[in-house]
């Protein structure tokens, strides 16, 4: 290994900067550039789903503010948004950010694909740097140059095989998600094809075929209150913990190692979870059992959440409610062959999900001891 060095971000840094107050548009014209904002942001990564358009002949966006290749955004403001790190590594059409995000780019004394890991392994402490009392947190530019120190090797070749072993990772994972939401898609088109448009039936529905409730195919109950609740993995604490949108961290007992469905039951609706591994599901969920899986969460996909909805405060979703959904029951046989054909391909979604997860802790274990040097790159083959 060369030689190291230890700078702050700020040292690093040759241009950071708030991005623009938008001039928004609906429809897209010659003068269009998109937007990105803190919803663009999650998970280390920018979505285009979520970024809106920029009328640049009203106001034009600085070009020091288009963004590049390896551009480095972090979200500003916002409640347990703020200090959120994500690294576009293609620009894909003429981009901007708006001012709720900080954009950041390197000196030439570091790699930009290294400078964006190295950033990414700070967003905890980062997150730390949100300051504000009136419920709209704003991170402190300051502290962010300042208080943030990254090692690095002198030597560029050796920044960038670094950044370009956990981009190999990276992009592995992404790769698999964009697997995933094929087979999903494919998936709906069959259930589209065979229980909306009838086709295998010269699109007329089979007369044996009858207007039913999830309950005559589906088992539902609730979610219990877990044992403890830790939010980061631990010795003790292995076990996800289910909550209505997402893992919400880990606990030491499982009440589930079937194979089951999770919607939440209190507070987000209409997120369809999957699992086939020991987990909690927690007291805002509800849990869904059935022979015919597959067919059973195409029907969850479905479901008009906010007609169910019962709080006023607080949206609820009651078991019963749930057992009263109206479906169509077609006859058991065509059930039995949805499953067999769309179980197929849901066992490599399936095979995906449990690679990307230990893609993720492999990457999330090497970053820091990449980046302070513990691991020597020098002799990998990339």
């Amino acid at each position: 290994m060369g030689e190291w060095l230890e700078k702050t971000l700020g040292e690093l840094t040759s241009y950071i900067a708030k991005g623009i107050p938008p001039k928004y548009v609906e429809e897209v014209g010659e003068e269009t550039i998109r937007v990105l904002n803190q919803k663009c942001n999650r998970n280390f990564r920018i979505s285009y789903s979520e970024s809106r358009l920029h009328d640049n002949s009203v106001k034009k966006a600085p070009a020091d503010k288009m963004l590049r290749d390896f551009d480095i955004l972090i979200n500003s403001t916002g409640t347990g948004t703020a200090g959120r790190v994500a690294q576009i590594w293609h620009v894909p059409e003429p981009t901007t950010l708006d001012g709720h995000m900080i954009l950041m780019r390197p000196t030439q004394e570091i790699d930009s694909l290294y400078y964006g890991y190295a950033i990414k392994a700070f967003q905890t402490q980062i997150e730390g740097f949100a300051e504000g009392s009136t419920g709209q947190t704003e991170i402190n530019k300051r502290r962010l140059q300042d208080e943030v120190v990254i090692r690095f090797p002198v030597s560029l070749d050796e920044q960038k095989d670094i950044g370009r072993m956990l981009k190999a990772i990276d992009e592995k994972i992404q790769n698999n998600e964009e697997i995933n939401d094929n087979l999903e898609q494919q998936v709906s088109s069959i259930y589209k094809a065979w229980f909306e448009d009838f086709t295998l039936f010269d699109g007329i529905q089979p007369t044996s075929w009858y207007q039913g409730a999830l309950s005559n195919i589906a088992q539902i109950a609730s979610g219990k209150c877990p044992p403890m609740k830790s939010i980061e993995k631990t010795d003790t604490a292995t076990i996800p913990l289910v909550g209505a949108a997402s893992v919400m961290g880990f606990t030491s007992k499982a009440n589930h190692s079937d194979r089951i469905l999770v919607i939440g039951r209190v507070g987000t609706h209409g997120i369809v979870q999957r699992f086939n591994s020991p987990c909690w599901t927690s007291d805002n969920t509800l849990v869904i059992t059935s022979k015919f899986y597959e067919y059973t969460n195409q029907l969850l996909q479905r479901v008009d959440y906010r007609s169910l909805n019962r709080g006023s405060t607080q949206p609820l979703i009651t078991q019963g409610d749930m057992n009263k959904v109206p479906i169509l029951v077609p006859d058991e046989h065509t059930l039995t062959e949805f499953e067999s054909l769309t179980g197929h391909l849901m066992a490599k979604y399936e095979a995906n999900i449990l690679e990307n997860n230990k893609l993720s802790e492999m990457r999330d274990t090497l970053l820091p001891k990449l980046m302070s040097g513990e691991l020597d790159v020098s002799n990998i083959d990339l």
